[in-house]
């Protein structure tokens, strides 16, 4: 057995029946709920419930990253914009036109992480325009989570749903 056989053993790149997607994809949206805007939620639930110290800490945390955010999307959002659209555009042709699974399912993964990049950004200039402080700031970071978290079942569910259609498809043996 050579080292290609080896590794596609081991990677099976027929994703929708590897538990490493599944548990990649659980890992995904649970990272992706849990940072708001690159700050820990509960982090922004402390900061509501004690106030004080652990609110202007909160503030300044939110404050570095939105920075950060817009300097990114200021400085490289163009090039950011056309890299990210090729590649989704090349992973939907490759995965569903020419039917290659592995490319459907890091679109899948891939596609809707692109739109919590553009709630990032919107929920970033929101809060840079408005400058809301303490409990207003809280409510922003708490309304981006829930759509966040919106996105995530609409993904999860439309990822499982195709992925249970592919592995009904194609049987236990990909179709051989």
């Amino acid at each position: 057995m050579n080292i290609y056989e080896t590794i596609f053993e081991v990677i099976d790149m027929r994703s929708f029946s590897n538990l490493w997607y599944w548990i990649g994809l659980a890992v995904l949206w649970s990272t992706a709920s849990h940072y708001v805007l690159g700050v820990p939620f509960d982090l922004a639930q402390r900061a509501k419930r004690r106030g004080g110290e652990t609110m202007q800490d909160l503030e300044d945390l939110v404050r570095i990253n939105v920075g950060r955010l817009l300097n990114i999307a200021e400085v490289s959002g163009l090039l950011l914009t056309a890299l990210s659209t090729g590649l989704i555009t090349l992973l939907a042709v490759t995965g569903f036109v020419y039917g290659i699974e592995f490319c459907q399912a890091v679109f899948l993964m891939v596609f809707p992480m692109s739109v919590i990049a553009l709630l990032n950004l919107r929920t970033a200039h929101r809060i840079r325009n408005e400058a809301p402080k303490g409990d207003m700031l809280y409510s922003f970071l708490r309304r981006h989570r829930f759509y966040t978290q919106l996105v995530g079942m609409l993904s999860i569910f439309i990822t499982g749903m195709w992925g249970m259609y592919q592995n009904l498809d194609l049987g236990p043996f990909g179709g051989i």
